[in-house]
């Protein structure tokens, strides 16, 4: 314990050191944070964070571990200003309009910068690429890290499809798609903490249950076995907050077939199936992905990623760009990192050079692999 003590403080210190002003303050019932480096050049990231559960504390810009996360962009001359939004869970479209108010007040009070990035990590990386499509006007370039880059009705559709198709061959182990979408019973935002526990539990039911099917189950939704209970504790946070937001359920998978199981009868035979008793149009529309890009965006992702597979989130984005003609303003990084969001800051760093050279010199950073 007095060595984490020592080195939070030896961090804390290095911090200090190389910052010359922090400002704190809400927006619109929206907390911001602005960190300004010691050599700061009049260069501006703004960040915009990814989701977070229900009842999570600290916000993320408050946690003692952002200003790490923000070395990449500090170390480079750059002033960070990230706000935490004014409600937590799904808010891609509160994170696009609680950004752009924090940009807005950064320049009345500090003056127009001589450059302006957007950057973000998965919910983040998708109001990244939002902020690009709705107001790439104000920015040089983007960096979406991880990022929900697809259509958000697409992208959390996989949380539902997995349930329902867990639940059929895994019954009682995961809450069901009824209860979640039962908001005549509302539930109480679980922390992390309380869903990582729950996690673990079911880890054990499903491998004490079929640990070959659980394998199996795992391939399909491109994900290790181990990181299954996980996904799926993450997962009904996100379609609760869904139920909550929308007023009812969105989907529909009544006329679904489902493919690519070793079994697809059975899976077929035994999924949850519920109609939709909303329109997706409730929750999804605004600032959906359009694919209409005019800034240079330079997504980072890792080779695994068991919450947003990058095959999921790129290829349907590119569909859209390629539809706009809008391919050019688009280039993929990818690293061997394991795990959602799992970059060094030295890959992010080398990432942000590569845009920031992309927008100086106007040649397409070149996709492929970072170390």
């Amino acid at each position: 314990m007095k060595k984490v003590l020592i080195l939070l403080f030896i961090t804390q210190v290095i911090f200090a050191q190389n910052t010359a002003k922090i400002d704190t303050g809400s927006i619109n019932g929206a907390k911001y944070r602005i960190i300004f480096p010691q050599n700061w050049k009049g260069k501006l990231v703004m960040y915009a964070h990814g989701y977070e559960f229900m009842g999570s504390k600290p916000a993320q810009s408050q946690n003692p571990d952002f200003p790490k996360r923000m070395a990449p962009f500090l170390e480079r001359g750059f002033a960070v200003a990230a706000s935490d939004y004014a409600f937590q869970g799904l808010a891609l479209a509160q994170g696009v309009d609680d950004t752009e108010s924090l940009r807005q007040y950064f320049v009345k009070k500090y003056g127009q910068p001589d450059s302006t990035f957007m950057a973000g990590h998965s919910m983040g990386g998708g109001v990244t690429l939002a902020t690009l499509e709705n107001y790439g006007q104000n920015y040089n370039g983007g960096l979406p890290m991880c990022p929900l880059a697809g259509r958000i009705y697409l992208q959390t559709r996989k949380e539902f499809d997995m349930f329902a198709t867990f639940n059929g061959l895994f019954p009682e182990i995961a809450t069901s798609l009824h209860d979640i979408f039962d908001i005549s019973k509302p539930k109480e935002p679980v922390s992390m903490q309380v869903a990582f526990g729950k996690a673990m539990l079911m880890k054990k039911a499903i491998y004490a249950k079929d640990s070959l099917l659980a394998v199996e189950f795992a391939k399909h939704f491109d994900m290790k076995p181990d990181d299954l209970a996980f996904a799926l504790a993450f997962g009904e946070g996100v379609l609760r907050d869904v139920a909550k937001k929308a007023g009812g359920n969105p989907y529909d998978n009544t006329n679904t077939v489902y493919g690519r199981f070793p079994n697809n009868l059975l899976v077929n035979q035994k999924a949850e199936r519920l109609a939709a008793t909303v329109s997706q149009n409730t929750l999804f529309d605004k600032y959906d992905r359009t694919g209409i890009i005019n800034k240079p965006a330079l997504a980072l992702h890792t080779i695994y990623d068991q919450l947003i597979p990058a095959d999921l989130a790129i290829v349907s984005y590119e569909n859209l760009l390629q539809k706009q003609g809008k391919q050019h303003y688009f280039s993929v990084k990818y690293t061997n990192g394991q795990g959602h969001c799992n970059f060094t800051n030295e890959q992010t760093g080398k990432t942000f050079d590569e845009l920031r050279n992309w927008v100086k010199t106007g040649q397409k950073a070149k996709a492929g692999f970072v170390e």
